[in-house]
C-alpha cells in the first residue's frame, strides 16, 4: 500500500525508480514484457542527462559500454563539411556526451536497481489495464499481456505512468486523443560493424530531409578485430506511413536509392547501410503538447508524457530529467514533508510541462540539424566554393545553441542550476 507504482521498466521508469529508493521511498515497477532484453538501437545523453545518472554512480558504468562522443559534425550530400562542434566534455562541460546502445542503458539502469532496490521489486508480464484511485491511495489493474484473460489490481500510494507513447493511463485520461501525429518524416534505423570514421567519436549529421537525411555515430567501442557498432539512421519525407512497431523490419530496398551517389572520402555510405545487421523501419511521430500531466494520485513520465520526435537526442535524456524532478518533489512531500503525493505532482508537473512542451515543438521545426535545412535552402540543394560564402559561422553557433538553451543543456544553463544548488545547500 505504501509503493509508489511506476508502470514501465524503459529509461524513464528504471531511472524514477533508482531515484525513488536512493530517497528512501517505495516503490514497485511493471513491465508489460515477460522478459526485459537489450532490444533497440542507438541513442544519445546528453550532458544534463548524464550528470544526473552520475549521481546514482553509474557513469563509471555507462563508459564502459558507450562511447564518449567528441563532437557533432555536419555535411551536406555531397560530403562537404558544414559545421562542426566539440561535445560533452570536449565542449567543456563538466560531465560527457554518451553515444549508447538504447539496450546497453536499459541493461545498466535495470542491474543497478535489481542491486539496490532488489529483484522482487520489478514484476515482469504485467501489461497495464488501467487505474483507479480514491482519497488514500490508487489502484492499478495489470494483465498478463494486451486482452490477456488474467488480472490482478495493485494498491499503491500514487502511479506513474511510464509506459511510453501508447501507454494505457495516458490513453485513460485523453481517451480522444487520437493516434501519434505522424511528422511526414520515414526512417530507417540500423547498426553496422564498422571502421572508425572521422574521429571514431563522431554524431554525423548529412544531407537533408527532402532528398534523404543521415545520422551516424558509433555506439561501441572496437572489438579485437578493430570495428565499432555504429547507429545509423536514414530519414525521407514520405507522404505515407505505417503504424509504428518497434520490431517492424525494413527494406533496403525502400530508401537506399537516395544515398545511392554518396561516396565520401571518411564513407562510402551505401556500402555502410547494406552490411548492417539488420534494418528496423519507424514513422517519425510525436504528439502534441498536453495542458496537464497529473491527476490527484496519478500522473505522466517520458514519452507517456511528452513523445516527441527524434530529432534532439533528447527523448531518453527528457524522461531522465523529468524521473529527477518528479523524485525531488516526492521526496519534499513524503520524507520531509510528510503529505501527499497530490501537491508533489503539482510541483512536478509545472517544473516539468513548459519545458517539454518547448522541446516537443523545437523538434518539430528546428533541432539541431535545421543547420541542414538552412545550407540546403540557400544553396538549393548544390555543392558550394566555401560554406562561409553560404552561412556565416556564427548563424551556425547560434542555431547550435539556441536548441541547447531550449533543451535545457546549454553550459550556461547547467552553470546556473549547480549554483542554486550550492546556494541552497549552504542555506
Amino acid at each position: 500500500m505504501d509503493d509508489i507504482i511506476i508502470v514501465g521498466a524503459g529509461v524513464g521508469g528504471l531511472t524514477l525508480g533508482l531515484a525513488l529508493h536512493q530517497a528512501g521511498i517505495p516503490c514497485r515497477i511493471y513491465e508489460s514484457v515477460p522478459d526485459i532484453r537489450p532490444i533497440g538501437v542507438g541513442i544519445n545523453l546528453l550532458p544534463h542527462a548524464t550528470k544526473e545518472l552520475a549521481g546514482f554512480g553509474l557513469e563509471e558504468a555507462l563508459a564502459r559500454v558507450a562511447i564518449e562522443t567528441k563532437d557533432a559534425t555536419f555535411f551536406n550530400r555531397f560530403g562537404q563539411l558544414i559545421y562542426q562542434e566539440p561535445l560533452g566534455r570536449a565542449a567543456g562541460y563538466d560531465h560527457p556526451q554518451f553515444s549508447i546502445h538504447r539496450g546497453d542503458l536499459q541493461m545498466v539502469l535495470l542491474a543497478a536497481f535489481r542491486a539496490r532496490a532488489g529483484a522482487d521489486r520489478l514484476v515482469t508480464n504485467c501489461h497495464c489495464a488501467g487505474v483507479a484511485q480514491d482519497e488514500t491511495g490508487v489502484t492499478v489493474t495489470f494483465s498478463d499481456g494486451p486482452g490477456g484473460a488474467n488480472r490482478i489490481a495493485v494498491r499503491g500510494r500514487a502511479a506513474i505512468a511510464c509506459d511510453g507513447i501508447n501507454s494505457a493511463i495516458r490513453k485513460q485520461f485523453f481517451p480522444d486523443e487520437g493516434e501519434p501525429r505522424y511528422s511526414g518524416v520515414n526512417m530507417w534505423r540500423g547498426t553496422t560493424r564498422w571502421k572508425p570514421m572521422l574521429s571514431g567519436a563522431s554524431m554525423v549529421r548529412a544531407g537533408w530531409l527532402s532528398h534523404g537525411k543521415m545520422v551516424i555515430y558509433p555506439i561501441r567501442a572496437a572489438d579485437s578485430d578493430g570495428l565499432q557498432l555504429i547507429n545509423w539512421v536514414a530519414e525521407i519525407e514520405t507522404p505515407n506511413y505505417r503504424k509504428r512497431d518497434w520490431n517492424r523490419t525494413g527494406s533496403l530496398d525502400d530508401f537506399i536509392g537516395a544515398f545511392a551517389d554518396w561516396h565520401f572520402d571518411w564513407l562510402d555510405v551505401p556500402a555502410f547501410i547494406r552490411a548492417a545487421d539488420s534494418v528496423l523501419e519507424f514513422p517519425m511521430v510525436d504528439q502534441d503538447p498536453l495542458p496537464r500531466w497529473s491527476f490527484g494520485r496519478v500522473t505522466l513520465l517520458g514519452d507517456a508524457a511528452h513523445p516527441m520526435v527524434p530529432r534532439g537526442s533528447n527523448g531518453a535524456g527528457q524522461a531522465i530529467l523529468d524521473a529527477r524532478a518528479l523524485a525531488s518533489a516526492l521526496t519534499a512531500a513524503l520524507v520531509e514533508n510528510n503529505t501527499d503525493p497530490v501537491a508533489a505532482f503539482s510541483i512536478y508537473e509545472k517544473q516539468r510541462l513548459e519545458a517539454t512542451t518547448r522541446i516537443v515543438l523545437t523538434n518539430r521545426s528546428n533541432p539541431p540539424d535545421a543547420i541542414l535545412r538552412e545550407v540546403f535552402q540557400r544553396t538549393n540543394d548544390r555543392p558550394f566554393a566555401a560554406i562561409d560564402d553560404v552561412i556565416s559561422r556564427d548563424e551556425l553557433v547560434a542555431l547550435s545553441e539556441g536548441y541547447k538553451r531550449i533543451a535545457g543543456y546549454s553550459k550556461e544553463a547547467l552553470s546556473k542550476e549547480a549554483l542554486s544548488k550550492e546556494a541552497l545547500r549552504r542555506q
